[in-house]
């Protein structure tokens, strides 16, 4: 019975809008029209809230996929990409300021 109630909660109220406080109140109800003890109504309870959290981290998962996908598919680099680039041209334009002073004649005088 516990489980076929939380189903019932669970798809009547949608769980990415489930909040603690609606979960209260969702099992308030259930008890005082008397469909679940106060001991199920705990579990109930906790069990709404555990499925909302999954659902959420889920549904971030998802998101921060095809922004990677989409960012991929459109050849855009992340932050850590650009630093890593900018780090490299820095290095290079040291070595080749340092390679040019090398090879530069040393002033005449005269």
């Amino acid at each position: 019975m516990k489980d076929a109630l939380r189903k019932l909660a669970l798809a009547g109220i949608g769980v990415f809008s489930l909040t603690r406080e609606k979960a209260e109140q969702i099992v308030k109800e259930l008890v005082e029209k008397g469909q679940v003890s106060a001991e199920e109504a705990r579990g109930v309870f906790h069990d709404l809230l555990e499925k909302g959290e999954q659902e959420r981290a889920a549904l971030a998962r998802a998101v921060r996929n095809e922004i990677n996908r989409f960012r991929e598919e459109i050849g855009l680099v992340t932050k850590q990409e650009y630093q890593a680039l900018e780090e490299r041209i820095s290095r290079l334009e040291a070595q080749l300021g340092q390679a040019g002073r090398a090879e530069e004649p040393p002033p005449q005088q005269g």
